[in-house]
């Protein structure tokens, strides 16, 4: 008897030393490359020495294709087409309503990714293109707390560095990361994309040094007016720069390309970085809102009850046959029209495709052609 007991609380160790995959969340401007930049951290995971691969899902309804094998899919779940078309709405409203959807269904997510903890590291989700309907979406909060309160979870807001070269688009790009970091609470990596294009060193002086970024306003277009005076928008875009400069200190950033793979490791060693930041920081205080929302609901609880028991009572006072003449009638449930399912591992289904190394840069893929 002596002997077993070790043996079974060195399990128990073994189970809770293991490390939870860290989730990556991508986020970003439309066009900014998420998908492709999926896709090639997808390659470089499964090119590691022993290779190591994500599981990868897919939340924007509306794509046509992924250019990466998807564990999960929501267009296995929800059809857009049919949304739009049974709910009148255009495509932004349709992609919405699709998101909302799925996160009805979102448990069973939970559940997959569950079974999949032990043999992956990373959980790299794919959001919509539109950038507000999942960053300002109940949805999206919903997806993002769910799978924070599960697992370590990393925002990876992914920009398009040459379009960030002008000062007031840099700025734009800065107070939107800053909204979302602060909205997510959630560790926070600035993903400068296509640095094969255009490098990124010139975006981290910037945010290292208020005076050179100072100088590239003054230097980009007419800074002054006809009386010598400062603009309106450069004294804006000064002030603002000396407002986010506590924001930049703590903040990770890195340069890749999607299409060259470079800055993958670099940015693999900050997803590392910010699992600590997660667990020190980031973690007691979601279980402190978590523990809130639970006191909050119970009490609203107790309080529904309280009226109702209340509202009962007076019923039956002022009609007390009414209890027996109540019956209760069966109502048929309505089918929805549009196509809705249940959620599906595509490796567990047998999947529709096998995975495509891509790494090589001078492999001729041919992907099919949008319906």
């Amino acid at each position: 008897m002596s002997t077993s007991e070790p043996k079974g609380k060195e399990k128990e160790t073994d189970a809770s030393s293991k490390k939870k995959p860290v989730a990556i969340i991508t986020i970003g401007m439309a066009g900014a490359g998420k998908s492709t930049f999926v896709r090639r951290l997808n390659a470089y995971l499964h090119s590691r020495d022993p290779p190591k691969p994500p599981y990868v899902l897919n939340l924007d309804p509306a794509v046509t294709h992924v250019p990466y094998e998807a564990n999960i899919d929501i267009r296995d779940t929800v059809n857009y087409q049919e949304v739009m078309k049974q709910y009148n709405l255009g495509p932004n409203g349709g992609i919405l309503t699709a998101l909302n959807l799925f996160t009805t269904k979102f448990d069973q997510v939970l559940e997959l990714v569950e079974k999949r903890m032990d043999s992956v590291d990373y959980v790299i989700l794919d959001t919509p293109g539109q950038i507000e309907i999942f960053t300002w979406s109940a949805s999206g909060a919903i997806i993002t707390d769910a799978v924070a309160s599960s697992m370590p979870t990393v925002v990876a807001y992914v920009i398009d560095t040459p379009r960030t070269t002008a000062p007031a688009t840099f700025m734009s790009n800065m107070l939107y990361a800053c909204s979302i970091l602060y909205k997510t609470k959630l560790p926070f990596i600035l993903v400068f994309n296509k640095t094969d294009v255009q490098p990124h060193e010139f975006a981290v002086k910037w945010m290292n040094d208020f005076e050179e970024f100072q100088e590239a306003l003054a230097m980009h277009g007419s800074g002054r007016d006809s009386e010598g005076e400062p603009t309106y928008m450069n004294s804006l875009m000064n002030s603002m720069s000396l407002v986010l400069d506590e924001f930049y200190k703590g903040l990770k950033s890195v340069g890749v390309s999607s299409v060259t793979g470079d800055g993958f490791k670099d940015f693999l060693e900050a997803v590392e970085g910010s699992r600590e930041e997660y667990e020190t920081q980031y973690l007691p205080d979601l279980e402190r809102a978590r523990k809130q929302r639970e006191e909050t609901l119970r009490r609203s609880k107790e309080d529904s009850m309280t009226r109702l028991m209340k509202d009962l009572s007076v019923d039956r006072a002022k009609n007390p046959n009414g209890p027996l003449s109540a019956k209760w009638e069966e109502e048929e449930d309505e089918d929805d029209d549009f196509d809705e399912n249940d959620v599906i591992d595509r490796v567990e289904e047998g999947g529709p495709g096998k995975y495509i190394d891509i790494t090589n840069t001078d492999s001729d893929v041919q992907w099919p052609r949008p319906m």
